[in-house]
């Protein structure tokens, strides 16, 4: 007899016709699977919230303080990092369905005063390689910019010293800095602030009554607290419960409970409409948000493709999107199958190792769920033999610097390490990452990366671009070696 794994057997309609099997949660189960994951990885805290068959089902464990122990419930709220940019996408995609906004349109058309160091891709940017990350602008440009309902017109003001990671649609790298210039946008053509345009436009349709963008709004609620520290250790709470300005709303300020997040990508899910049947989203933009529109170097990290908003995978034939979010000690994951009506939001406060919680669960779940395999990232028994020399030296871009170095001592070929720069020198501890060898093409050569034994394997992909230059895409990033 095999396993059920949750999902009942397929019925059939009087006329004979097979119809998708029903599918039951099993909230005593998955509520031990995640306590059971956080104890193992150390992590301190989690909220796991599952969209199927249109009804969302929550469960939470652990603590959202290691110095409070107030225990983490459905309920909590955390910072959802880049998730957010699915939001700010949404929105941007509302305005092009009212007409008031053409995708393919220079940017300076609607934003005649956006600027960066480059005069042509001043120039001809436009917003849809804002929205799919092709712009080439430099991704991490932090300024706060104060509390003010002005933070943003402020931030885009301060973009004129930005520079490029690489020429525009050369390869796809991914711009936090891009999505504040849609925020931008989002706040003239729609005459308020983005934080306003989140709650009018998206929040109160759908129903969101936990997803907020300002801390004297998350105050309401059960917050998480980050905690930070090497895979394996008991990580220690921050200094600060958030150290992103007011000006980082659109590429990464929105707080949310998981369910919410849930219900935010039921949106996709439903054609663009919300529980009640109110049209949010035309379906158009949609299925163009989940459009391939660029490949990916590295085809493993978030998906091959990236569309309008979120990242485009494919697992077991059957396509899906998604986004990673972090903040300093919080974690975010957001993974959907919209033919299978499966979303899948984890919530975490941190620990290094709660990727590996997330993959488990979205393994277990999407196998128990929807039946498709996730595909899993690891390098092969054999390993390819890789000169090193090639890929050693400096990669720098702003806010950030990676360093790659030999790996003499067995623990790897490379290894890499991960520091601020700028704005964000000092903000956290140096990170190190040790690369061992997957695949070597003339195109690009694939590594696989991990802190210790205790975290998980992520891929580091070093490639050239047509002009010769060496870049690196680590975290879907492009970065160009320096020299």
């Amino acid at each position: 007899m095999t396993e059920n794994l949750g999902r009942e057997e397929a019925t059939h309609t009087e006329a004979g016709e097979p119809k998708r099997d029903a599918v039951t949660f099993d909230r005593v189960r998955w509520q031990a699977r995640l306590d059971a994951l956080l104890r193992q990885h150390r992590v301190p805290g989690a909220a796991l919230a599952v969209l199927v068959e249109g009804e969302v089902h929550e469960v939470a464990g652990g603590i959202l303080h290691r110095e409070t122990g107030v225990p983490t419930t459905p309920d909590s709220v955390f910072q959802i990092g880049s998730v957010s940019k699915g939001y700010t996408a949404a929105l941007v995609m509302q305005l092009a369905d009212a007409g008031k906004l053409d995708l393919d349109a220079p940017v300076i058309d609607v934003l005649p005063e956006f600027a960066v160091a480059d005069p042509e891709v001043t120039r001809t940017v436009t917003v849809r390689q804002l929205l799919n990350h092709t712009s080439g602008i430099q991704g991490d440009h932090v300024n706060d910019t104060g509390r003010g309902d002005d933070c943003l017109a402020r931030y885009v003001a301060s973009t004129r010293t930005v520079g490029m990671t690489n020429p525009p649609g050369a390869t796809m790298s991914y711009s936090s800095t891009g999505y504040n210039v849609l925020g931008r946008i989002v706040e003239v053509l729609t005459g308020t602030t983005f934080d306003d345009a989140l709650k009018d436009m998206i929040c109160t349709p759908l129903g969101l009554t936990h997803t907020m963008t300002l801390p004297e709004e998350v105050l309401r609620f059960r917050a998480a607290m980050g905690h930070m520290g090497e895979p394996g250790e008991d990580p220690v709470p921050t200094p600060r419960w958030d150290m992103l300005p007011r000006s980082a709303g659109p590429y990464g300020g929105i707080s949310a409970t998981a369910a919410d997040v849930a219900r935010f990508a039921g949106l996709f899910l439903d054609g663009g409409t919300a529980p009640d049947g109110t049209r949010v989203l035309s379906a158009e933009a949609v299925e163009a948000m989940l459009t391939r529109e660029v490949e990916m170097p590295d085809q493993w990290f978030l998906g091959a493709h990236w569309g309008l908003g979120w990242g485009l995978f494919e697992w077991d034939g059957v396509r899906g999107f998604g986004h990673d979010g972090s903040t300093f000690g919080q974690l975010a994951y957001l993974r959907a199958l919209p033919e299978k009506g499966l979303a899948i939001a984890l919530l975490t406060n941190g620990g290094a190792a709660a990727p590996k919680v997330f993959d488990a669960l979205c393994r277990e779940l999407t196998a128990a769920l929807a039946g498709v395999a996730v595909p899993e990232f690891a390098p092969p028994q054999q390993q390819p033999t890789v000169d090193p020399q090639p890929f050693t030296g400096s990669y720098p871009r702003e806010g950030f610097l990676m360093t790659v170095t030999d790996r003499p001592d067995g623990e790897g070929v490379l290894r890499l390490t991960y520091e601020g720069a700028d704005g964000l020198a000092g903000t956290f501890e140096p990170l190190h990452w040790n690369l061992v060898p997957v695949s070597d093409t003339p195109t690009k050569t694939v590594f696989a990366g991990r802190r210790n034994a205790d975290d998980g394997w992520i891929p580091v992909v070093f490639y050239a671009l047509a002009d010769g230059s060496r870049y690196v895409h680590f975290g879907v990033r492009a970065t160009a070696q320096a020299g």
